[in-house]
């Protein structure tokens, strides 16, 4: 009878254990998701409006209403974004200058067409702030449509299938460490 080979046990051991404690931070961060998920929603709820200043905005504040002076605008481009209506197509952006001289992505509005060139040429923009961050405009510039609100539920949250996937890689690697000590002997 061969004896276990220690060293190779020793690193698939310290392997699974790695792969474990990634599970577990993983799980630790599906609580933190949920929460920060519960927070986004209760922003959105909150019918205040935030003054988006040449600081900026910060994460806490996503999904809220604001509002913000946009001075001076410049870089124009499209992303590509929904209507209110569910349908595909092109969010239209402007880079605009703030007061203070900060700067902040507004979209404009949706459109069929990419890189439709609004003549807005600044002023008061109110909507809802959205990752990046950018401000979903509400209601749209330009003659543009409506830009879908945007929503923290599209936010992934896939914490608990990635633990399961590093608790199955660490059970896994143990089947075939075992399989291969058997197949040894």
């Amino acid at each position: 009878m061969r004896r276990i080979p220690i060293i190779a046990t020793i690193i698939v051991l310290a392997a699974v254990a790695l792969m474990m404690a990634l599970g577990f931070w993983q799980l630790r961060r599906l609580h933190q998701k949920e929460a920060l998920l519960a927070h986004y929603t209760a922003a959105r709820g909150n019918p205040s409006l935030v003054e988006w200043t040449s600081a900026g905005v910060g994460e806490d504040l996503l999904y809220r209403r604001a509002r913000l002076e946009c001075v001076g605008t410049g870089e124009r481009s499209s992303i590509a974004g929904r209507n209110t209506a569910d349908q595909s197509g092109v969010a239209q952006t402007v880079r605009c200058t703030l007061p203070g001289g900060g700067q902040a992505l507004v979209v404009l509005g949706w459109s069929l067409q990419p890189l439709v060139t609004p003549n807005w040429k600044g002023g008061t923009v109110t909507g809802v702030i959205a990752p990046g961050p950018r401000l979903v405009a509400d209601p749209p510039l330009e003659g543009l449509e409506a830009n879908a609100v945007p929503d923290p539920a599209e936010l992934p949250n896939n914490h608990l299938s990635y633990a399961y996937q590093w608790f199955l890689f660490a059970g896994t690697a143990l089947v075939i460490y075992f399989l291969a000590l058997k197949k040894r002997k």
